[in-house]
């Protein structure tokens, strides 16, 4: 099952986390943020080495905000705090293992 990202948790959770972390900003209205939702929960019981967790934009504004989200489902994959990937859109889960695999 994938962490639940806050506000309040995700400096500590993302920013300063000592392996990467993929992000999946989402909401509930969101249909292909449903869609993907599953997959989301499938990579974080693959991988061990890597953090998956989700945003729900409607609760967490601030770091919405703070990353620009303005689309979603928005995917970003972060090290040693840095943004260094993302994806716009429903993506197949064979893609957000490429990216995942890319920056372990």
């Amino acid at each position: 099952m994938a962490l639940s990202f806050t506000d309040e948790n995700f400096e500590t959770e993302v920013i300063n986390s000592e392996v990467p972390v993929l992000v999946d900003f989402w909401a509930p209205w969101c249909g292909p943020c449903k869609a993907i939702g599953p997959i989301i929960d499938q990579l974080a019981a693959e991988y061990t080495d890597v953090k998956i967790g989700k945003v729900n934009v409607d609760n967490e504004g601030m770091v919405a905000q703070q990353y620009g989200i303005s689309s979603i489902p928005a995917i970003l994959l972060f090290k040693n705090g840095e943004v260094v990937d993302s994806m716009i859109g429903a993506q197949p889960k064979t893609a957000l293992q490429n990216m995942i695999n890319r920056h372990r």
